[in-house]
């Protein structure tokens, strides 16, 4: 049976709605029982394991591992701890308008994903949902499964996609 498993304190506040795809009834819920009760909605069959708390090491994970965190410091952390144990591992970063996704598989990426993480008063001020909309989040996430799909598949998965929504920009990097 598939399985999904949800690891996240936060709740829900007013601004997800807009920038995150909850629902206005799932304000004051933690993030985590929301997106189950939205994903049980879809599939029922679907066994949904949610865990209401920061992501800690001793957190047993599956062969698929995706990052959507908004510190480079939690990225970072994550990463050390189910690098080895991973077989596929997808990072999802936001700014605005702006989209990053990083994937490793078995094969791509390991060498190169590390060189992506920097420490934590290196990075850009604002939240990944300060200025952004829903439709971003929408993207990102199509951009995470299609990643997914590919390694799911046996196909080669690309180490860093950027994709700039107000320039209109898609830049697949060329990591060897």
């Amino acid at each position: 049976m598939p399985r999904l498993q949800l690891i996240d304190f936060d709740t829900v506040e007013d601004t997800n709605v807009t920038t995150q795809g909850y629902d206005f009834e799932d304000i004051g819920q933690l993030k985590v029982d929301a997106t189950a009760g939205a994903v049980q909605r879809i599939d029922p069959q679907l066994d949904v394991e949610v865990v209401p708390d920061r992501y800690r090491a001793r957190i047993e994970t599956g062969a698929a591992v995706f990052c959507c965190v908004d510190r480079i410091s939690a990225r970072t952390a994550i990463w050390r701890s189910v690098s080895r144990r991973c077989k596929f591992w997808c990072d999802g970063r936001m700014l605005g308008e702006i989209i990053r996704v990083l994937a490793v598989s078995e094969t791509e990426g390991r060498r190169y994903y590390p060189t992506t993480l920097f420490r934590q008063s290196a990075a850009q001020t604002g939240r990944c949902t300060a200025h952004g909309a829903i439709y971003t989040a929408c993207i990102a996430s199509g951009l995470m499964t299609q990643q997914f799909s590919r390694w799911l598949r046996d196909l080669p998965v690309e180490p860093d996609v950027s994709l700039n929504l107000p320039a209109m920009e898609l830049v697949v990097a060329d990591t060897t």
